[in-house]
């Protein structure tokens, strides 16, 4: 069939597969899907029965993958942390790039899981961007298809997870915190010193300030609505946080700034602590996040229960009872200490 021979509105997409290339034909730009082929022009005659079939369906209004992708982004589905949504708006420009030409009907039809399969294969030298890819793809379409009536169904839900990580044993001993604080600068062993007293993400560290202190009849504790569950937290404040508490600048409102006494981003915390730990030449899989182990222990130590514990990180308490165990096996000079509360703790479970 010569070019001239597709019909006149016809529109026609090239995907490349494993197998080599294919074309895809829709009645019209943003119409439905009525011929898949290895041959740009086909010649099979039952091509042009199928176009003749198709445009008879009642026509839609053009509706492209460029603008559902704009529309999910203005739309009440997207996450609600600046963070999460600057990486979903990062993955959502990619997606509609990668199928630009392509009309949100095309998810309508199963081959086109294996071409989003093969647009996230661009990372799969990285499995936690490759599962990424995927979240965002499914969330997308399953707005459009749910919520927005756009699509009438997709096949692009349940992709298989490649990304696996497993940090529970991962801690910040007596012994490494030791050595980071013998060379990092006061400010930065705050934020540390912070993080392992607390267990607070550093979305939730930076913006610790005075007015987070409550008194108790048995002492003080912080009382503090987490940034990413939206859970209203209280922490006993230890002998250790206590020091960084009292020794904030009567005139600050932020227990933790940078040395200038501005304000921190998590970014700038996290780096901050990655710096000195590198300079300290600690293990490079230490992170400000890593302190969450540590505080497990100490919040036991304090007397919470291993599922307030385990409320207050957002883990079972299976998990939280590993984590402590772990963390005391780690680190010799607090074994017997801390498993016998720890026995005690599970004990009480029900």
């Amino acid at each position: 069939m010569a070019r001239a021979d597709l019909p006149k509105h016809a529109h026609r997409v090239k995907r490349m597969t494993k197998a080599g290339a294919r074309y895809h034909f829709y009645a019209w730009r943003g119409g439905p899907k009525f011929w898949t082929d290895t041959h740009r022009h086909p010649t099979d005659p039952a091509f042009s029965v199928a176009y003749a079939e198709a445009v008879r369906r009642p026509k839609q209004d053009t509706y492209m993958t460029p603008q559902m992708v704009d529309e999910f982004l203005s739309s009440a589905e997207m996450p609600k942390g600046a963070r999460t949504r600057e990486d979903y708006r990062l993955w959502a420009l990619r997606f509609a790039e990668a199928f630009k030409d392509d009309p949100a009907t095309m998810f309508e039809e199963p081959e086109a899981r294996g071409e989003v399969n093969s647009w996230r294969a661009k990372w799969k030298h990285s499995p936690r961007q490759y599962d990424y890819a995927g979240t965002v793809v499914t969330r997308i379409l399953n707005w459009a298809w749910k919520d927005a009536g756009k699509l009438r169904v997709h096949h692009c839900d349940g992709f298989r997870k490649v990304y696996e990580v497993d940090r529970s044993e991962i801690v910040w001993t007596p012994a490494y915190r030791e050595v980071f604080n013998a060379i990092a600068p006061e400010w930065v062993r705050r934020i540390l010193c912070a993080g392992c007293e607390t267990g607070l993400r550093p979305a939730d560290l930076i913006k610790l300030a005075s007015t987070h202190v409550e008194q108790t009849p048995r002492g003080r504790r912080l009382r503090v609505r987490t940034n990413k569950r939206k859970r209203l937290a209280h922490i006993p404040i230890t002998p250790a946080l206590a020091e960084v508490i009292d020794t904030t600048p009567p005139d600050r409102l932020l227990i933790l700034t940078n040395a200038n006494g501005n304000p921190l981003t998590p970014h700038r915390a996290s780096e901050a602590v990655r710096q000195w730990r590198d300079k300290a030449k600690l293990p490079d899989n230490l992170r400000l996040s890593d302190t969450r182990g540590t505080a497990a222990t100490r919040l036991l130590n304090a007397g919470l229960s291993l599922a307030e514990i385990a409320n207050h990180m957002g883990w079972s308490v299976r998990y939280a009872a590993n984590v402590i165990e772990h963390y005391a096996r780690v680190s010799p000079d607090e074994t017997d200490a801390v498993l016998v509360k720890l026995a005690q703790a599970k004990g009480g479970v029900a």
